[in-house]
């Protein structure tokens, strides 16, 4: 399936278009989803029970409270996995980590980092290690989709999906697989304000960005709303607006684009001294070195 199709002939209805993250953005998932589903079939499907605090506290590092928040999971696993090799606890044990060297091999050559291409790619590169990535991802989505329900929303996050689908066109810019963004946003009958919705299947988000919005609207015109770095990267490497939800001040960042920075945005002031002041303040929220070092 040619997921990128309707990023591609996705036309302009309104004069401004928004790019809006969905997990730890407007949905407040991000802990819920890596603590009780990411983390523990980590711990069952890579068989790394002896390291359980060592990997719960790198986990979350990498996914919870760093620059590399929010990224693709596939990416994500990588990082926690190198950042657990490079361990003094890990290399005094002796204990054996699994050898990812195919799946970044698969990361490296693929954009549209989704359960599907990995499977298709699994069948005709098989080893054991790949083949427990693959059930780990398979049963993270399982279990998010049997078990989770009513994912608490940023307060202010509805109000301001509301108000801007009046006059902009809103799409959903995640690394979430589509499914799962899909039935989210209808439980909390979000979905009727969006025009269409992209996630992993569609590639990263600079290209959703880039497939969607760029050349069809002028550069100041387009705004991305994100909570993780690579919500600013998409947006940067489009040459397009930013808007950071802080992670720790959801609450506050969505009250704060309602009452200044949405106008900022629709008076073409938005850009310089402001965004730069949002810039900062959104960088010291993401520490680069681990906790650990």
């Amino acid at each position: 399936m040619d997921y990128q199709k309707n990023l591609r002939n996705f036309k302009p209805y309104n004069e401004f278009f928004i790019g809006i993250d969905s997990d730890g953005c407007v949905f407040d998932s991000m802990e819920i989803k890596q603590k009780e589903f990411f983390i523990p079939n980590a711990l069952k499907y890579f068989e790394l029970y002896a390291i359980s605090k060592i990997l719960r506290e790198t986990w979350k590092f990498v996914n919870l409270y760093s620059i590399y928040r929010g990224g693709n999971r596939f990416n994500s696993i990588i990082k926690v996995f190198e950042l657990l090799h490079e361990r003094k606890e890990i290399r005094d044990t002796g204990f054996k980590l699994p050898d990812l060297s195919s799946l970044k091999e698969w990361v490296r050559t693929e954009t549209k980092l989704g359960n599907a291409n990995l499977l298709k790619y699994f069948e005709s590169h098989y080893n054991p290690d790949l083949e427990k990535v693959v059930r780990w991802t398979e049963a993270v989505n399982k279990d998010i989709t049997y078990w989770l329900r009513d994912i608490p929303i940023f307060p202010h996050a509805k109000q301001a999906i509301e108000k801007t689908s009046a006059f902009a066109d809103l799409i959903i810019v995640s690394q979430t697989p589509f499914e799962a963004l899909d039935r989210e946003w209808k439980e909390h009958d979000l979905k009727k304000f969006v025009n269409t919705i992209a996630g992993q299947e569609h590639g990263t988000k600079t290209e959703h960005i880039a497939l969607a919005a760029k050349g069809k609207y002028p550069d100041n015109k387009i705004l991305m709303i994100g909570d993780a770095k690579g919500d600013l990267d998409a947006a940067k490497n489009n040459g397009i607006l930013f808007y950071p939800i802080i992670p720790g001040k959801e609450d506050k960042s969505w009250e704060r684009f309602i009452n200044e920075g949405l106008e900022r945005f629709i008076k073409d002031i938005f850009a310089g001294t402001y965004e730069e002041s949002l810039l900062n303040e959104f960088r010291k929220s993401l520490p680069n070195t681990p906790p650990w070092k």
